[in-house]
């Protein structure tokens, strides 16, 4: 059989076996989390064990998951050349930063809807299923505009740099949930169970003779998981696209962030509390990308080096200066007398 049109035909500028190589490397990722490893921790528990990933399982998972994206880095970097290994890097770092954001918002969802921590793996699974189809969506889209119409990258830097002045200068956001206008919409126009049903998202109940559908409340949470990912993505996708309008770079750099999403959910939402420096340096961050817009605008093309430098630097920063200005106190031993 004659396999050599893979190679000769394009999708959005890269050849069709590299977009397969990607998507086989995510969906075997997929099935060996939640088909080898995910068995495998369930045949080990105890009967009275709710099944929730530990701190440590979480932190060596995703260990995992960035070790396979920063190997795939390197094949970037050989494959399509220095320029697009750099910008993968980058674009890797700054949505897993941005990731911490969205885990606190996640984490407010579900004690907000009293979703238990053995069901947010469920409502976290779909949730990442959703995110790859929707950034692909919202990532074909940005392509197109970019690619027609070079002024956006105009609008893409001054909302960088709107966002990131307005993330220094409000701080941590008060999320009350009970006033969100999608959820008073879902509610209103939604049969809604008052209790949560197990795993299941839709329930049927009969309801004067007849059988109704209902969404339940893990429903609910799922619906607002992805909803506060399309507004991250917001930021996140502009922010790419001032790196690299490389629609293949854009892309995988963001699923990779991603897919360690839920392995790191669970340790991440026990330590969120102590990366409170951490948004400041994201706002530097988006606000040195919103610049290096207007730079490449008007002087030309800033060196990936320098992009990625400056990135990583200020993440960095933001980290160590959390975790040592959050670090609990010494207890001093008591004096004997």
């Amino acid at each position: 059989m004659d396999l050599s049109f893979l190679t000769m035909s394009e999708w959005l500028g890269k050849p069709a076996w590299m977009w397969g190589m990607f998507l086989s490397v995510v969906l075997a990722l997929m099935a060996f989390d939640l088909g080898v490893l995910e068995r495998r921790r369930r045949s080990r528990l105890a009967p009275d064990d709710d099944g929730v990933m530990g701190v440590g399982q979480s932190l060596w998972l995703s260990a995992f998951y960035i070790a396979i994206a920063l190997i795939y880095g390197v094949w970037v970097w050989f494959t399509l050349g220095r320029e697009s290994g750099m910008a993968f890097y980058t674009g890797f770092a700054l949505e897993k930063a941005l990731a911490l954001d969205n885990v606190f918002v996640i984490s407010l969802i579900f004690a907000f809807f009293a979703i238990p921590l053995k069901l947010q793996r469920r409502v976290l699974l779909w949730g990442i299923i959703g995110v790859i189809v929707l950034r692909a969506i919202m990532i074909g889209l940005g392509t197109a505009l970019v690619t027609q119409f070079d002024w956006v990258l105009w609008i893409f830097g001054a909302f960088l740099l709107f966002t990131g002045i307005k993330m220094l200068r409000s701080g941590d956001e008060e999320h009350d949930f009970s006033n969100n206008r999608l959820l008073i919409w879902l509610r209103r126009h939604l049969r809604v169970t008052d209790q949560l049903h197990g795993e299941r998202f839709i329930v049927k109940k009969e309801v004067g003779g007849r059988l109704r559908t209902f969404a339940t409340p893990l429903m609910l949470a799922l619906i607002m998981v992805e909803t506060a990912d399309v507004i991250f993505a917001v930021d996140s996708i502009p922010a790419i696209f001032a790196i690299t309008q490389d629609p293949f770079i854009v892309y995988t750099s963001n699923i990779f962030a991603i897919l360690g999403l839920r392995a790191l959910y669970f340790a991440l939402a026990a330590m969120v509390h102590r990366f409170e420096y951490l948004k400041p340096a994201l706002s530097l961050v988006l606000v040195f990308i919103g610049l290096k817009i207007f730079y490449s605008q008007l002087w030309g093309k800033l060196d990936p080096a320098i992009s990625l430098g400056v990135t990583l630097s200020l993440l960095a920063g933001g980290v160590i200066v959390s975790l040592i200005k959050t670090r609990p106190p010494v207890s001093e031993p008591p004096t004997s007398a």
